[in-house]
């Protein structure tokens, strides 16, 4: 949220939550007429969003989904991990439906990834996440193959270790509404000509903990891909869930060269969680400087099976 942005109070789900004032979220929640976005935009490509149909949904508040999110960026980092913390780390109810992918012994796979949403049905805020990258439920786990063939249908799962944002908007209907792990600390992004670099402050100290540098690739592909990122995990209940999001990238590239991205890690709560993973090799880095994307609410794992 800009600094010193006039805001108001409303209501989800019995918190209090500050929103922009006049604001995407306070004038539609989550519903905004695409005309009102074209009139705030006119320079955004809003053709692939005509396709999609929203739909109301009761998601612990009155919500509608998909969730839009107009003009974005990102980076990702893919690192090998210790295979048996990462499935410590896991609820064994998940771990019974999915597992992280094994691409060598004793070595799975995390992924870390700078978001920036500057235009989206929540107004704009920046997160990070931190995910540990599974099989497909209810599909074979055949490690470095799988990955293989995700990678080549655009169709990734994982699991949500951490994902700390910088407005309390986000935080309520992320925690509220899809039951991830969420909180509230500052995150600030930066750019030169060589680089976007994001720094994560610790929620309880207020000093930087981690520092995510990226480089901005060369030679961006402009030809628009589809990518589905999906999550699985339980509900308020206790219940096995899934949810996913369906983004398109109008500028991407991605690199294997390891100094294509510098993680430093403080002595904050979040650098240090990082550390026991054991991070080792960096296998693949994405710049990704504009993407569109469609948050759907989570559903029961059952809906998924029965789909298929």
């Amino acid at each position: 949220m800009p600094e010193h942005a006039d805001t108001t109070l409303i209501d989800i789900a019995g918190h209090p939550v500050p929103v922009l004032k006049g604001g995407l979220y306070e004038r539609y929640r989550s519903n905004p007429p695409l005309s009102v976005i074209h009139q705030q935009a006119p320079e955004l490509d809003l053709s692939w969003f005509k396709g999609l149909q929203k739909t109301q949904v009761d998601m612990g508040f009155a919500s509608y989904s998909p969730n839009f999110y107009y003009q974005n960026s990102r980076i990702t980092a893919v690192y090998t991990a210790d295979l048996e913390r990462l499935r410590a780390l896991m609820p064994a109810e998940v771990l019974a439906q999915v597992q992280p992918l094994q691409v060598w012994p004793g070595r799975g796979l995390v992924a870390l990834t700078a978001y920036s949403y500057d235009y989206c049905d929540n107004d704009s805020y920046n997160e990070i996440a931190l995910s540990i990258i599974t099989n497909t439920p209810g599909k074979s786990n055949f490690g470095p193959f799988t990955l293989v063939g995700q990678s080549l249908s655009k169709d990734f799962w994982g699991y949500v270790l951490k994902l700390p944002v910088n407005t309390e908007l986000a935080r309520v209907r992320g925690v509220v509404g899809y039951n991830l792990p969420k909180w509230l600390t500052p995150i600030n992004r930066r750019e030169d000509t060589a680089a976007v670099t994001y720094d994560i402050l610790d929620a309880q100290t207020g000093k930087l903990d981690v520092l995510m540098r990226g480089r901005k690739l060369q030679g961006l592909s402009d030809e628009p891909e589809l990518v589905t990122n999906s999550f699985t995990n339980l509900d308020h209940q206790g219940r096995l869930a899934y949810g996913y999001a369906t983004s398109r990238q109008t500028a991407h590239a991605s690199s294997m060269s390891a100094d294509a991205v510098e993680l430093v890690l403080g002595d904050g709560s979040l650098a240090q969680y990082i550390r026991e993973l054991q991070l080792g090799r960096m296998l693949k880095y994405e710049y990704v400087p504009a993407f569109q994307s469609a948050l759907y609410a989570p559903k029961p794992l059952a809906a998924l099976h029965a789909d298929n």
